[in-house]
């Protein structure tokens, strides 16, 4: 999330005193104290968004343990990439809860590895993404949370 807006708000901050596509003087001056205050917002938020996930926490789809056994084998081809704190990625992860699906989660904000696999896998690394390993071996890329939220309910949902 937070690079996405820190080039987002920096691109509007900082557009008008670009010229030809050439930075500014000024402006290279004004960038690490741009992204000291995203970084210090991020630290301050940070928690609180996750205090609100846990308590905002949707109660869990009841399976009977034959059927949580089978969704439990399904979601051994699935893995999401996500940060912590990332909103788009807390929504992905408050349905995987509601739907009781015990799907891997991996830090690509943190982990150098799984970054790399993000970035290698689905070209770009925006999170949420969603792994999917087919039977076959193919693998697909969901990267948009409406799209991944969809997809697990249509999968797992009924």
């Amino acid at each position: 999330m937070a690079p996405c807006l820190l080039s987002a708000c920096g691109a509007l901050f900082l557009g008008a005193e670009q010229i030809d596509n050439t930075i500014h003087p000024t402006q290279s001056h004004m960038k690490p104290l741009i992204r000291l205050f995203f970084r210090t917002l991020r630290i301050l938020l940070g928690p609180v968004m996750l205090l609100k996930e846990r308590l905002s926490r949707p109660a869990a789809l009841q399976r009977t343990a034959e059927q949580q056994a089978e969704v439990d084998s399904l979601c051994n081809g699935l893995a999401l990439y996500q940060f912590k704190t990332c909103p788009f990625c807390i929504k992905v992860r408050q349905e995987m809860h509601r739907l009781s699906l015990p799907i891997v989660r991996l830090d690509a904000q943190h982990d150098a590895q799984n970054r790399t696999a993000l970035l290698q896998g689905s070209g770009a690394a925006k999170v949420p993404c969603l792994r999917i390993t087919n039977a076959n071996g193919s693998v697909q890329w969901l990267t948009e949370s409406g799209a991944i939220i969809e997809h697990l309910r249509g999968r797992f949902a009924g």
